[in-house]
């Protein structure tokens, strides 16, 4: 029997746009390389041409959700700013990221699988020492380790509380920028 003839060559991109939707709506073990391919109309070897397994699709997603954060950080530490206000854009940034891109802020944070242990445990690490760098030039001598940490958890819980809210940034943005001014002020009084 020939193949049917399909509308767009299928890409990475396009199995990791509706892999996201699906591991966001259903967690990543209700989620299977079969049901990936049924939402986009392909079999599910076309899938496996491209990714090994279901884990592997999957770290491919929160690599390249990594791979933004860190973008932000570069683009805020490459502008003119002043070191205050890049401090600042560091800190909302974040958060406008996290809840501009919530579904890939899930991805990256929140689910959790044993399956998937070996292939994500160091990539929330190693855009975690970034932020901790551009915390410390920004800083220099005035926070610790310790507190570039609970920093990070304080931006992280904002984040996590408006994720799956139904909320967007332009509704928390009076409450995101209180409380960068609120973590602000516990910085500079160090």
């Amino acid at each position: 029997m020939p193949r049917k003839a399909v509308e767009k060559e299928l890409t990475r991109e396009m199995i990791m746009e509706a892999a996201r939707d699906l591991f966001v709506e259903n967690g990543y073990q209700h989620t299977s390389m079969r049901q990936i391919a049924k939402k986009l109309n392909y079999s599910h070897g076309a899938i496996y041409y491209h990714f090994k397994n279901k884990a592997e699709l999957f770290f491919a997603l929160v690599k390249a959700n990594f791979s933004k954060l860190n973008e932000m950080l570069e683009g805020v530490m490459a502008s003119p700013l002043s070191s205050d206000e890049k401090l600042e854009k560091v800190l909302l940034g974040f958060i406008e990221y996290g809840m501009n891109n919530q579904s890939d802020y899930e991805i990256m944070f929140l689910i959790k699988d044993e399956e998937l242990k070996s292939y994500t445990e160091n990539a929330p690490d190693v855009s975690y020492e970034r932020f901790a760098a551009v915390i410390t030039e920004l800083c220099p001598g005035q926070i610790t380790l310790k507190e570039t940490w609970l920093l990070f958890l304080s931006l992280h819980g904002f984040v996590t509380m408006y994720c799956r809210s139904g909320q967007t940034m332009t509704d928390v943005r009076e409450l995101a920028d209180a409380h960068v001014q609120f973590l602000l002020k516990g910085i500079q009084s160090n």
